[in-house]
This record gives C-alpha cells, structure tokens and sequence, in this order.
C-alpha cells in the first residue's frame, strides 16, 4: 500500500504510472465479525457500543469483476448504516451478504465470515474490470453508494426499484471504510477539485439522499417559497437538505436540540430554528400514548415563523418520536417524505389527518444514479457545501461511529484511511479560497 499511497500523494497523475502499480494482496478495513453477532444481546441500543463491535483487520483484496473497479481510499466517513451494521441493529448484515453471495457465482465473494463496512469514499481508481470505459487507473473519485443489477425491467426507470437494489457496504461487502474498496463502476462520479479527501468523501450518501428526498420528482419535488420543516437540521442528512432548502428559495424551518446546533444553522443562512429541548417538546406521553397538545404547540410555533402558514413538506428522518407530529403540522395536501427512523421503526400517527386532508407520505431511500451525480455536481460548483466537523483515522472508526451513535456529533463525521494527514488532495484552490468559509462552517462549530 505505501507504493500506492506514495503515488498518490506525488501529484502524479498518469494513467499508466497507476496501471503499472502492482495490487497489494491484502488491505486494512474496518470490519464486524459474523460469529460476533450476539455479543450485545440482552443490551437497550443505547447501550450497545461500536467501539467493541468494529476491528481494523487485513483483508485480502476481492477479485475484481466486470463492470467493477478497485479505488485506493483516501478518505471515507460515518453515515448511520455503519452504526447499525456495528450493533447489529435492526438484524446482522451478515443475512444481506448471504442473500447476495446466492445470486451468482461472481456475488458469492461478498459472502464471508467478515463484513468491510462503509457506504462513503473519496480516492482513486486502481483497476477496472471489463467492460469499463468511462474510468481509468489515475481517475480521482467519489462513490456513491447504491449497489444495483439492472436485469429486471423494474429498475430502468429509477435504479432505486431495482429489485436487486443494495446499498453498498452495508448490503454488501468490500465498503469504503478501508484502504481498498470494491466498487461498480456505475457508482463513481468525479472528486471535486476544490476539497481535499475527507471534504471531498463526507457528503455521499446524505447529500444524495438529501436531494432525492427533498428535491427529486421522486421525493418532495421541493419548489421556491415552499416551508420545509426539517428535523435533525444541523445532522449528518438534515444539514444537506437546510442546503437545499436555502439555495432553492425555500423556507426552512430547522429542528435541533441545542443552542450550539442552532448557531450551525444560524451560519448555513437559516434563520427559523425550533430549539426542542430548549422548549421541551415531549410527543409523547409515554411509550404506547402520543400527546396531540404537543403537536398543536408544536404547529402554532412553527407558524410564527411562517407567517400563519403550515408546513409544505416535512423531511422525515427520526420516525417514531415525531412522525405523528410531523403528520400533523403538515398543510392540507402537504407532503411527508421519510427516510430512515434512527428513533425507531414502527411509526404511529393519526390517520384523521392524513386521509381527510389529503397530505401523502413518502417512502425515500438514497438517490438513483442521476440524483446522486446532480447532487454531487452541486458540491462541485460549490452550491452546496461538505459538512464535514471532524476526522478520525482509520484505527479510530470505532470512536468516531460511537460518536454518530450517541449523536456527540455535528453533521458528518469523516475517517482517514490511506491519506496520512487531513488537507490534502486540493487541486483547485482558487475556487476553495472562495468558499473556503462555507466548507470550515461544521469544523468551527
């Protein structure tokens, strides 16, 4: 790996210096173990802890396929599905590799007594394999992350209905958290110039789930002047979507729970911020019975910030805990559109307010191909900014995911892996002078 990190690092962008690099056999990755499966039974989820559950181990490189290529990491990050993956919550990975590794012969690699984890990377193109012709060895990259087959006629009108649809390195293996990961070559798109690797490899997966959700046609088709009510507003996945509201002429409407998170908002440009533990928000009652006052006080807070107006689209990503106020403040015929549910995933709410004010509910998850290039394009012409507040290494994963899961964080946490130090990796620096600001915005919080 020094040989290739010693390339890298040279500045030397050649296409046949990297062709003619010799692969190592074997790697560094961040990995959960398949006999480790139960080792937090019996343990509330709060209680369960990365730090115990992810190793650094050396790997051996996978084959690589057709349609596939190897990417040197430089720098990857922490997204949700790694702290999942790392307490075996809501099940084991391990059943999605199995599931996968039966589908071919070719797949069958991904099914091993070990999972490499990470849905994020930056870095550069090491090998393709057959059948590649928009990459080559040298080619400085990000991925995203969906995984897809594309054989049945489902999926060529938005990737996503593949029924073959994967996340990659959390429903498959080989993921970025590590020196070398495997990748289809659909999934790569071009690093931008101006940020350096960890910047560069922050936003993937939240900024192109952000954009499907809240701007695509497939999500809330987001329009100017639409109040935009977005829980989680300085997270990893709610300070994208606060971007996007911003730079399309919306009204966002920011939920955090701290002054500190609030100030974050405050510096994106937004300036309609509900402090919830501040003003003691409590939804429900107690486990089993929701409190429709609390929704009501909720509601009038937030038309004092819209000037009477109720909400247009709410960006739904906690789930239980405020799904049935996020159903309730939403206007007659507004939009709930839903990712994830970190606070758990059996949703109630009133019907009453959905069906007889004919709001829709909207199921999203990820991007497709085209979101997440047109989402990555934004980041390269600096419309939209990495949130990026701090950087582990590749040994510290299990702090940094630890971190994510007790929400000790500001939006995204970024992991170092063959890039020895942070800051490198910038080929424009002009264009980062000119927004350089905007991209400190989370490392200042």
């Amino acid at each position: 790996m020094q040989e290739v990190l010693g390339l890298i690092l040279s500045g030397n962008r050649d296409r046949e210096a990297f062709a003619a690099l010799r692969i190592p056999e074997s790697y560094r990755a961040i990995t959960v173990h398949k006999d480790e499966t139960e080792m937090f039974a019996g343990l509330e989820t709060r209680e369960k802890d990365p730090r115990k559950s992810l190793h650094l181990d050396e790997v051996a490189v996978p084959e690589l396929g057709p349609g596939e290529a190897l990417v040197a990491v430089m720098a990857s990050s922490v997204n949700y599905n790694s702290v999942w993956t790392s307490i075996f919550e809501p099940l084991s990975t391990f059943g999605f590799l199995e599931r996968y590794g039966r589908l071919s012969e070719l797949t069958k690699r991904h099914d091993l007594p070990y999972h490499v984890i990470g849905s994020d990377l930056a870095g550069v193109v090491l090998r393709t394999g057959p059948g590649v012709n928009s990459w080559k060895p040298g080619d400085e990259v990000v991925a995203h992350c969906l995984s897809v087959e594309l054989e049945s006629s489902d999926g060529h009108n938005d990737t996503m209905l593949d029924p073959e649809q994967r996340i990659w390195g959390f429903e498959t293996n080989f993921g970025g958290l590590a020196e070398i990961a495997l990748v289809k070559s659909n999934q790569l798109m071009p690093k931008p110039d101006h940020l350096s690797w960890e910047e560069a490899a922050a936003p993937g997966l939240v900024n192109s789930t952000a954009y499907r959700q809240l701007v695509s046609r497939n999500g809330a088709g987001m329009k100017q002047g639409d109040n935009v009510l977005i829980w989680g507003a300085s997270g990893g996945l709610g300070s994208y979507a606060t971007q996007f509201a911003l730079a399309g002429g919306a009204n966002p409407i920011c939920v955090v729970s701290s002054d500190q998170k609030a100030e974050i908002c405050r510096k994106m440009g937004a300036e309609a911020i509900i402090d919830r533990n501040a003003e003691g928000y409590r939804f429900w009652k107690d486990e089993r019975t929701q409190d429709p006052k609390e929704w009501k006080r909720f509601g009038k807070r937030i038309r004092e910030f819209t000037g009477g107006e109720d909400i247009d689209i709410v960006f739904e990503h906690p789930g239980r805990e405020t799904f049935g106020a996020s159903v309730y403040v939403t206007r007659k015929g507004g939009t709930i559109t839903t990712c994830a549910s970190t606070s758990g995933y059996m949703h109630e709410y009133d019907n009453r307010y959905l069906w007889m004010s004919l709001k829709r509910i909207i199921g999203s998850h990820f991007a497709n191909y085209r979101e997440a290039w047109e989402a990555n394009r934004l980041i390269a012409k600096g419309k939209i900014h990495p949130t990026l507040s701090k950087t582990y290494t590749l040994e510290e994963t299990g702090q940094a995911a630890y971190d994510v899961h007790r929400n000790l964080h500001q939006g995204k946490v970024g992991v170092l892996a063959l890039a020895p130090q942070e800051g490198l990796g910038v080929r424009d620096e002009e264009m980062r002078a000119k927004h350089i600001d905007a991209i400190n915005r989370f490392r200042m919080a």
